[in-house]
């Protein structure tokens, strides 16, 4: 074949031999007789045992549509009219007819004020477990983080408390998953009464804001809060955990906390927003006029995102000496 083509992009014998290094008696006779290259016959179609079965499968998938007859359902329907073959055939026959339906993802977007989706997302298991607790604003997507050792009841709700005092305002709604530390039972008492941890519900109580829940398996309905955890991890989480390993330190709770407000104020609340088109601090000023106002009641805990360090953080919460500490924060990682 090489011999072939070469001859048709205008080589003589002697520059093919050369170019191929083999004889030119060689490249005459592939040249002269060109019989001596296979011949394939085009293979003759089998008739197939699902043939005779076709129309009839047609028409029951054209009188079914929109929706769709499943191949174990034909099949048995077929075997009835005593076709013999198996289900492989049938498969391959029905699949490129089979309208693949992709459920159009719908933004839903929030008037100002309305809702805050809440999450934690896992930076790091094992011994020195690493979690965020994530709260995005669906208008302005303005969000708020803090780093726990864990996800239990108590981080969701210092969590709530913080970013509400973060945001300086209560939104009407916050939107949730269905963690156990949340939710005790869906649809308890009737669709769409939960059954709620007592601490979370009086929590709700006392904030004024009211609790929803997302539906189960349907992550996309809190998507604002989703991608946000992408990003964070992208954008924070890896540099700074690169830059940390560097001078021997690994990324922690305490140290996370102490970066991340920084991060919020001038990175992630000043960057253009991918569907807004605008920075979530522009809207966040417009957005906390319409919030609740915050219960004059209520304590806050400790606000370790990296804005308020007037409360003194318990030794224990930290995993290398304070010096390290010092100095690392110091530098402004």
């Amino acid at each position: 074949m090489d011999i072939q083509v070469l001859s048709r992009q205008g080589l003589g014998i002697k520059a093919i031999a050369r170019k191929l290094n083999i004889s030119r008696n060689t490249v005459r006779k592939y040249l002269n007789q060109a019989d001596m290259f296979p011949n394939y016959k085009v293979r003759e179609t089998k008739p197939s045992k699902l043939d005779p079965f076709k129309s009839f499968i047609l028409e029951r998938i054209q009188h079914a549509h929109p929706h769709w007859i499943p191949a174990v359902v034909l099949l048995r329907e077929i075997k009835e009219q005593e076709y013999a073959g198996g289900i492989t055939i049938l498969r391959n026959f029905i699949y490129p007819l089979k309208q693949k339906e992709v459920e159009p993802l719908i933004r839903f977007e929030t008037k100002a004020g309305v809702q805050m989706q809440i999450d934690f997302t896992t930076i790091r298991r094992g011994r020195h477990t690493l979690k965020a607790f994530v709260a995005t604003l669906g208008y302005s997507r303005a969000t708020y983080v803090q780093f726990f050792d864990n996800e239990k009841v108590e981080a969701w709700k210092t969590g709530i408390i913080e970013a509400c005092h973060f945001f300086e305002g209560v939104p009407k709604e916050i939107l949730c998953d269905n963690a156990k530390a949340i939710i005790i039972e869906r649809d308890a008492y009737e669709e769409g009464h939960h059954k709620w941890n007592q601490t979370m519900l009086d929590l709700s109580k006392a904030y004024g804001f009211k609790l929803r829940v997302c539906r189960p398996y349907r992550a996309k309905t809190k998507g604002k809060v989703e991608r946000f955890n992408h990003y964070l991890k992208n954008s924070f989480i890896t540099p700074l955990a690169a830059r940390l390993k560097q001078s021997g330190l690994t990324l922690d709770v305490t140290l996370a906390n102490a970066q991340i407000g920084p991060w919020l104020h001038d990175i992630a609340h000043q960057r253009i927003h991918g569907t807004t088109g605008e920075k979530p601090q522009v809207r966040l000023d417009n957005e906390r006029h319409h919030f609740l106002g915050l219960p004059l009641d209520q304590e806050t805990t400790v606000n370790v995102g990296g804005l308020n360090h007037d409360v003194v953080l318990p030794l224990e919460s930290f995993q290398h000496p304070l010096s390290n500490y010092d100095q690392f924060i110091g530098r402004g990682l």
